[in-house]
């Protein structure tokens, strides 16, 4: 019988053969950030569409391992369509799974659900590994200062 690894590990996979949300958008009205990992090659172009206190659309281009780029497909669905705020606490919530250090989020608001981006938990095992599953998501942060959300 499969286990929560193997499940964890097809979630991956899956997302790294059919990635979500790949292209760009048009710039402007969306926001372009780029993420760079030199230890192992990892590119990532970040595209966001804030409409108001939403993030509209969101998209990605890049190339770079199985854990980056499915992270990356992830971090699209987790966020699409959320308020901008939404978008922050899962940004957050992310970061503190990965062991990233974030500022504690404010007394009685509850955790952000990350859902398949439990996935990426296991990561955490392997300290290299941590900067391809946050790469997307240091990008998405660039973004959204860039969007001014």
């Amino acid at each position: 019988m499969p286990g929560l690894e193997d499940l964890y590990r097809e979630i991956i996979l899956d997302h790294y053969r059919s990635p979500r949300n790949r292209g760009t958008l048009d710039t402007p009205p969306a926001v372009m950030a780029q993420g760079h990992n030199p230890l192992c090659g990892d590119e990532i172009q970040v595209y966001l569409l804030v409409d108001g206190d939403t993030v509209a659309d969101v998209k990605v281009s890049g190339q770079g391992c199985s854990i980056s780029q499915s992270s990356a497909s992830m971090m699209t669905q987790a966020i699409r369509g959320k308020s901008v705020a939404d978008a922050h606490r899962i940004l957050d919530a992310f970061r503190r799974m990965m062991g990233l250090e974030v500022a504690d989020a404010p007394a009685g608001e509850e955790p952000a659900k990350l859902g398949d981006l439990e996935a990426l938990q296991g990561v955490v095992k392997f300290p290299v590994r941590i900067k391809c599953a946050t790469l997307a998501w240091s990008t998405l942060s660039q973004a959204m200062e860039n969007a001014g959300a």
